[in-house]
Formats: C-alpha cells, structure tokens, sequence
C-alpha cells in the first residue's frame, strides 16, 4: 500500500512538474500584466503565481479531466480580484494614481506604463479576454459579472489604450504691448 501511494505521489508530481514547465511563463507574463509590474521587477506578479500553481498542485487529483491549465488560470484571477478588493477597497471603483513612464531599460516597460493607467478590474477583463483568449461569457461567470457589463468594460479598456488621454493644454505665453 505505502508503494502504491509512494508510486502514485511520485507520478503526481512528475505532471506537475510537465504542466509547470510548460505553462509558468505565460501565467507569469499574464499575471505581470495583471499586476502592472515591470517585467524584471514583479515580486507581485510572482507571488500570485506561487499562490495560483499551489492551489493547482493541491487540486491536481481532483481535476479529472479538466485543463490544468484553465484552473491556475481562474485562480490567478480569482486571487487578483481579491487582492485588488482589498488594495483600493472595490476592484475597479477608482483608478490608481501612477505616473510611470515607458523607461528604455527594460523590454515591455512602455506596456507596463500604458496598462497602470487601467483599474485593476479593466485590466483583469482585458488581460483574460485579449491576451488569453477567454470568451465574454466565461469571463462574466469567473467574475460574477453580465456578459454586457464585460463587453462595456472590455471596450472602455480598449479605447483608454487605444486613445490615451491628452495632458493639460500648453500655456499660452503672455505678449505684453510695448
């Protein structure tokens, strides 16, 4: 008996390390674009996808058929979400004040820039429906949102990255008659 599960823990694990190996850098680059971080500087970004692979490995017999894959996913959501609750007391009711600017010393810096300007709630839904490809309606039930209110945010993070707003208007210089 005591092989059997020694066998069984040992195999557990070998699949695990295969998912892991296989999908840990896109959850990690998903969870930067989540988080907002500079993408060799995110202790955030990672400490959510320690959380989100734990919970994965905890459940990993209980899958049963199901993607591995979706599951860290959704929890990689889920503890964003929550974590961005507490953070500005409701995902998405006010957008954080950052002024960073697209720094030349690191790849996709400008990206991090541009997606701070976003709540955490119009990142999430943008970063699950653009760069992972979730649909509007999986999106909806992850997050406990209509289907409509999903598309008017999605669209809205769209257009405040597409068309960023301007900065205040040059001043004029005085000309003083002589």
């Amino acid at each position: 008996m005591r092989e059997r599960r020694a066998f069984q823990n040992a195999r557990r694990a070998r699949e695990f390390e295969a998912f892991v190996a296989g999908a840990a850098g896109r959850l990690l680059h998903a969870a930067t674009l989540l988080t907002a971080e500079p993408p060799n500087a995110n202790p955030r970004a990672r400490r959510l996808l320690t959380l989100a692979l734990a919970h994965t490995y905890a459940s990993w017999d209980r899958l049963r058929g199901e993607d591995p894959y979706d599951r860290a996913r959704q929890q990689l959501a889920v503890r964003f979400a929550r974590g961005a609750w507490h953070q500005y007391g409701a995902l998405g009711r006010s957008r954080p004040s950052l002024s960073l600017s697209p720094s030349p010393s690191g790849a996709g810096a400008g990206s991090v820039a541009v997606l701070a300007r976003l709540t955490p709630q119009e990142r999430l839904i943008l970063v699950l429906r653009m760069y992972e490809g979730v649909a509007e309606e999986q999106t909806a039930a992850l997050l406990g949102l209509p289907v409509e209110r999903v598309r008017a945010i999605c669209a809205r993070a769209m257009t405040t990255l597409l068309h960023p707003p301007r900065g205040p208007a040059p001043t004029m210089a005085k000309v003083v008659p002589s």
